[in-house]
């Protein structure tokens, strides 16, 4: 079977490459889809539409421009990982995995065990809870080599 898989979450440590590249050391048939991990890149995606004097209404114009790539990454994919870490409070995070369970997309959630309450409805509509991206690579391993 093969995978559009779609990885949302935290983007200050490298567990997008470690799961890419886990799946593709296994020779798996995954496509893998992400937004902006650059946060420059993605503070300043709004910025075409033209100068803000305050930060709110520029991080707002790009965000709505952000979501454009994500909305579609969501919808077109067949599973998506959302990872929470520890350090910043991923809110756009949450949203994915909300906009996931609205759409009927089935959804892991990876984070340690220090989030379980505070992920408790995240983790109740999702389809696993991971802790490590190994974790995640089994399962996707398991998805897309059984038969």
């Amino acid at each position: 079977m093969k995978l559009k898989v779609y990885l949302s979450g935290e983007i200050h440590s490298n567990w997008r490459t470690q799961i890419i590249e886990g799946c593709k050391n296994l020779g798996l048939d995954i496509t893998f889809s992400s937004a902006v991990t650059d946060h420059d890149a993605s503070d300043a995606a709004g910025d075409g539409l033209g100068e803000e004097s305050n930060s709110f209404w520029r991080d707002h114009k790009s965000a709505k421009v952000n979501a454009v790539r994500i909305k579609y990454s969501i919808e077109n994919c067949d599973l998506a990982i959302i990872r929470f870490g520890e350090k910043y409070k991923q809110w756009n995070a949450a949203f994915d995995a909300g906009y996931c369970a609205a759409l009927g997309k089935p959804y892991i959630t990876l984070h340690d065990e220090s989030l379980v309450h505070a992920l408790k409805e995240v983790d109740g509509s999702a389809q696993a809870w991971a802790q490590s991206p190994t974790q995640v690579i089994d399962i996707l391993k398991y998805l897309t080599t059984q038969a």
